[in-house]
């Protein structure tokens, strides 16, 4: 008896023929398609087609009989994959092939396997997620170290199993990596972990492969009646391959030969996780006579794209080179601006440059380093009253701000005005364990205390605004925030982060604060490794975009509360002015840095317009800068118009806007003038 699949292999091709599988390729691709037998390594570039190619070369193979379509296995990343996978080959008329995540395919072997050899058990249960198990057991951690995120705890029991490190043996064999706890308390997570699991009778995700492995290497009888199902195999995505699926796809294999692996070195960007690309750059070592086919012909970018992208990949001392066969689109632009106030302005201006050229919302895209950038993003875009969309999770909505804004409910906080930063800090040390100079070991943790960061640069904002806000004024402040990114439009431009983005492709992508210490982050400036991961995300980002490309950083930046100087990324000078790249530099003050300096000044006009503005925002439950920016309110103030028409004229002041707050506005202009 075998295990079954999820499809029913149908015999025959009832596709297209052989030759018209092969009519659209470009050579490389019809070279890497006729490539059906042995080890194949294709090295696709980013937007060279290489989806198109696995689909092609797997129903080539079938028509042309090199292979049955049960027998094939296509393996995916994603679930998404190969789903999206799955359609294309039914599209190509194959109902019977294969197309799996190294989980889902190992999966089907268990759950066939494990009964026989367990007395008639089923399978234990399996975890969506770590999560509840390994929060509880962080929670038990001593001090400061009970505010881990339970994410870098979890990657990093990840990244152990998979290399096969059981909890005893992680000291030993973990060399100079760095645990987001000390070794001998991730050592005792760990093992809690694995004990829990045990007691509930469940398994985990890398616990399936490492079963599978398990079963595959000691028990000759299942692996030979797992290798008479699948013969031939295709591996996409290869750059990400852990050492424990490489393990598994090798015992897949067996002695055969035929196996295609599928990706791109330069865009190897979970090595957290325990992916490596050393299995793709050293596949020929391990296939002496494997045949080795570069896709570089680039489908999605314009020759003046590529070239930023080609530069940076050159500047490692390598000769990679992405081919355009679109047409010529306009010069990318990289450009240093005074301030992170002068750069969010030029944001915006670039996003309404776009759209009025007529290009959909959904096809712009903003890419940062750290979710914890997207708060002032999305501050500058509600201003402008540009509609977005936050990819993934948003920034209200992650566990540490989520928590932060709780604490502020109870107990009470009594200081008001300029003393209330100081006690919201003080608040959210305790609370949700916020380090003023804290330097957090793993990506989730140098997140969540970014996340912090902003959020109390936030709460700064709202006090300097309102000198009489209070704790409740700030927390009314921040659920409005909160509704208003939940309501975010499905249509809006697009807010995400590069490691989000990977796989997706617009129009217009726009790169902000390009900066030391954002990226590269600051916690990889010593280590080549990290470093290197951190090129690939910037180039992973600048391969994102179609036709408009925008990279950027600021000359000053806050942080921790204060305005510190900031140094452009050293990936830019790797992008250095050159021909087909054009530097931009803002000119003048942007409106916020204007009214910083205005706001000190005694204008009665600007004093009772922030008046009125406090009031309103009260009254409708909604952040200050919803119903009128600063910079609005300054304009008002200089132009001092004592009609709707002059009103209308002031910039900032919209048909609605006029509508719903004119009336009200003359009225302070009026009384504050003392007419």
């Amino acid at each position: 008896m075998l295990p079954p699949d999820l499809d029913d292999p149908r015999p025959g091709w009832p596709g297209p023929a052989p030759d018209d599988l092969l009519a659209d390729l470009d050579p490389e691709q019809r070279e890497a398609v006729l490539a059906t037998s042995g080890p194949v390594a294709i090295l696709a570039g980013a937007g060279s087609g290489k989806t198109r190619v696995i689909s092609r070369r797997t129903a080539y193979a079938i028509a042309t009989g090199v292979v049955a379509a049960d027998e094939a296995l296509v393996v995916t990343f994603t679930d998404k994959a190969a789903s999206e996978m799955v359609a294309r080959l039914r599209g190509l008329g194959l109902r019977g092939v294969t197309a799996r995540t190294f989980h889902a395919h190992a999966l089907s072997q268990l759950r066939f396997f494990w009964p026989l050899r367990h007395d008639g058990e089923p399978l234990p249960e399996l975890l969506d997620s770590k999560a509840p198990i390994i929060g509880r057991l962080a929670r038990q951690l001593p001090g400061h170290y009970r505010f881990t995120p339970t994410k870098d705890l979890a990657d990093e029991i990840e990244w152990a199993k998979s290399r096969r490190i059981a909890p005893g043996e992680y000291e030993q064999r973990v060399g100079e990596r760095q645990p987001p706890i000390p070794a001998d308390l991730f050592v005792q997570l760990y093992r809690n972990y694995e004990r829990e699991k045990t007691r509930l009778h469940r398994i985990d995700f890398d616990d399936l492969l490492l079963q599978t492995v398990d079963l595959l290497e000691g028990d000759e009888e299942a692996a030979e009646t797992v290798r008479a199902r699948k013969r031939w195999f295709s591996v996409d995505e290869y750059q990400d391959t852990n050492p424990l699926q490489q393990r598994l796809l090798e015992l897949w294999l067996g002695d055969r030969r035929d196996l295609c692996v599928v990706g791109d070195e330069d865009q190897t960007i979970y090595s957290f996780t325990g992916a490596s690309s050393m299995f793709l750059t050293s596949f020929a070592e391990r296939w002496p006579d494997a045949k080795l086919v570069p896709l570089v012909r680039n489908y999605r970018s314009t020759p003046q794209v590529l070239e930023l992208a080609n530069r940076l990949i050159a500047a490692e001392g390598r000769t990679k080179r992405l081919v355009a066969t679109r047409g010529d689109g306009p010069l990318p632009t990289i450009s240093r601006h005074k301030s992170a106030e002068h750069e969010l302005v030029a944001l915006v201006t670039w996003i309404r440059a776009r759209l009025g050229e007529g290009i959909a919302p959904v096809e712009i895209a903003v890419l940062v380093r750290m979710n914890a950038q997207l708060a002032p993003i999305e501050e500058a875009l509600t201003r402008a009253g540009v509609a977005y969309q936050v990819r993934g999770l948003r920034f209200y909505a992650r566990p540490e701000v989520r928590a932060a804004m709780a604490s502020l409910k109870r107990p009470s906080i009594e200081a008001v005005g300029a003393a209330l930063p100081d006690a919201v800090r003080a608040r959210w040390t305790e609370a949700v364990g916020y380090e003023e100079d804290g330097a957090p070991e793993g990506d989730e943790a140098r997140e969540r205390q970014a996340s912090l960061e902003t959020l109390l640069a936030i709460v700064d904002g709202i006090c300097a605004a309102d000198p009489a806000a209070d704790a409740a004024t700030v927390i009314t402040d921040l659920e409005a925030r909160a509704a208003h990114e939940r309501e975010g439009a499905d249509g809006g431009v697009n807010l995400l982060t590069y490691h989000r983005a990977k796989g997706l492709e617009w129009d217009a992508v726009f790169l902000p604060s390009l900066e030391e210490g954002i990226l590269p982050i600051r916690q990889a400036k010593e280590d080549n490794d990290a470093l290197a991961e951190e090129r690939r995300l910037l180039y992973v980002g600048i391969t994102r975009a179609r036709v408009h490309l925008a990279l950027s950083w600021a000359e000053r930046r806050e942080n921790r509360g204060r305005e510190a100087r900031r140094q452009p990324s050293r990936f830019l000078l790797d992008l250095r002015p050159r021909a087909g790249t054009k530097v931009t530099q803002l000119a003048g003050p942007p409106p916020a840095e204007r009214v910083r300096r205005r706001s000190d000044s005694d204008d009665p006009v600007f004093e009772a317009l922030r008046t009125w503005r406090t009031a309103q925002a009260r009254k409708e439950a909604m952040p200050p800068y919803v119903i009128a920016h600063d910079a609005t309110l300054l304009a008002i103030a200089e132009a001092r118009p004592r009609t709707m028409a002059g009103l209308r004229r002031v910039k900032g002041m919209g048909p609605g806007k006029l509508e719903k707050y004119g009336d009200d506005l003359l009225a302070v202009i009026e009384t504050a003038l003392g007419a």
